[in-house]
């Protein structure tokens, strides 16, 4: 394995595959929740990210780095969704300079009509053309990836 600037065709090539797989299947789901919920992919994560949040809640800092927005555009998507009811601001308890990101009971209704949707074409466009085997190997080769701090260890979309 290379580690300088010059990669060999064989890496060029996993990172270009992995970065079209990517595209592309964001895409379809995005697609997907907007057909069917009108809810573009970057909502639902963060919907999703406080759901899975103790007190479905979340400091806004801690929230752009979950969902991979930059503060600004966290900012942006927190205010369109606070609009349409499904999240609301609060004050950190803790830290006064904080700000906290909240799911409020519309916006965990919207999410729990969504999951279906969203999990189907994750099964229809990622694990179903995968084996047992390989969707094991893909998420240990992946999250080598990860920083240990950022590797999850829950197994997602429990809503209840």
């Amino acid at each position: 394995m290379s580690i300088g600037t010059a990669l060999t065709r064989s890496e060029l090539t996993a990172w270009r595959t992995f970065l079209r797989a990517h595209a592309q299947v964001t895409r379809k789901l995005e697609a997907e929740l907007v057909a069917e919920h009108g809810l573009p992919l970057p909502s639902y994560d963060v919907l999703l990210q406080l759901a899975e949040a103790p007190d479905r809640a979340l400091r806004m800092t801690e929230l752009a780095d979950r969902v991979l927005l930059s503060r600004s555009g966290l900012t942006r998507l927190v205010d369109r969704l606070e609009r349409e009811g499904l999240v609301r601001r609060q004050d950190c308890p803790t830290d006064a300079r904080g700000t906290l990101a909240v799911l409020t009971a519309t916006g965990l209704d919207r999410l729990r009509e969504a999951a279906p949707t969203h999990l189907r074409g994750i099964g229809e466009h990622v694990t179903s053309r995968l084996s047992t085997d390989e969707v094991a190997t893909l998420t240990t080769l992946l999250g080598r990836l990860l920083p240990e701090s950022t590797r999850e260890g829950s197994c997602g979309e429990d809503l209840s």
